[in-house]
């Protein structure tokens, strides 16, 4: 009797016992779960040349860099981006620089020829993400060269604007001497970065207040003539395209021609006051604001290098 209930009671504990295993267990389990669920950190917005989100850079140092790399791609058609971010954990640099990279496709379509510049300042980590297209001119021992005697000596100072600026004039030498295709004009630009929406914008903001001008001095025939012509003049000398200024004239001319008509005949016409046309904002032409993107082209397969300072 006393041996059975003896090993009824050491069942009893034995149960009990796993079952305090097993809640402390689940336990464990609950109170690591945020630990093991922490958010990775997003893909910011392409917006610029240059995201600094640690504000790092001043405003004037920002500027000069996505200036020189605009120029850059302007001229050779190759994308650099510069990301600068407090910190990249749960996920290490090169993870997180590749997932950014091919999220927004830097470089043109096509040509894949995009390259990403990321600095995780807290973490005292750097990186340059090479897309496919880059890699023969911008080897990985070449990014180890330039990460080390520039980029994270540099940043040991404290001089994260000058370690960018010269990191990015090597890489910009490098890509130069690659054989890429040549940078096509995009398709809404015209010569000296005249724009057909400055175009549009000028044909119907100013021809309706010059032309009804010249149509009340002049009269309807002569009045259209001289805006025809005047605006074709103006035209030449913005874009010094023959095209569009014949364009823009032959346009003026019927525009204000047919006005004229219409306010013969009873109709409402063209409205010819300025506060009731298009407005830039500005004042000028420039339709401005249009924000940066990628080429959607950038082809990343892990290629570049890290380093840490």
């Amino acid at each position: 009797m006393l041996i059975r209930l003896a090993f009824t009671l050491g069942q009893v504990a034995a149960q009990t016992l796993s079952c305090m295993g097993l809640w402390l267990m689940a336990t464990f389990t609950l109170s690591t779960l945020p630990l093991q669920a922490q958010a990775v950190l997003a893909v910011p917005s392409l917006t610029a040349s240059v995201l600094d989100a640690t504000d790092t850079l001043s405003m004037s140092q920002n500027q000069a860099l996505q200036d020189k790399l605009a120029t850059f791609e302007r001229n050779s058609g190759s994308q650099i981006v510069i990301l600068l971010v407090p910190s990249t954990l749960p996920e290490d640099i090169a993870s997180y620089a590749n997932r950014v990279a091919n999220t927004w496709k830097i470089g043109r379509k096509g040509v894949g020829d995009g390259l990403l510049v990321i600095v995780a300042k807290n973490d005292h980590k750097v990186r340059i993400e090479v897309a496919k297209s880059l890699e023969g001119a911008i080897p990985d021992l070449a990014v180890k060269q330039i990460l080390d005697e520039t980029l994270t000596s540099r940043f040991r100072q404290g001089d994260f604007a000058g370690g960018l600026d010269m990191a990015v004039d090597q890489l910009m030498t490098r890509i130069k001497g690659e054989a890429l295709p040549i940078p096509v004009a995009r398709n809404e630009r015209t010569t000296d970065g005249f724009q057909w929406t400055d175009l549009a914008v000028f044909l119907f903001v100013v021809v309706p207040f010059v032309g009804g001008m010249a149509r009340r001095m002049m009269g309807r025939n002569l009045g259209s003539v001289a805006t025809g012509g005047g605006i074709g003049l103006l035209a030449l000398l913005l874009t010094r395209s023959w095209l569009l200024a014949g364009l823009a004239g032959f346009v003026a001319l019927v525009w204000t021609l047919l006005s004229g008509m219409s306010r013969n005949l009873g109709g409402p016409g063209w409205v010819e006051s300025s506060s009731h046309g298009w407005s830039t904002g500005t004042g000028g032409f420039s339709s401005g604001g249009g924000g940066f993107s990628s080429g959607g082209g950038g082809d990343f397969g892990g290629g570049g290098a890290s380093g840490d300072w």
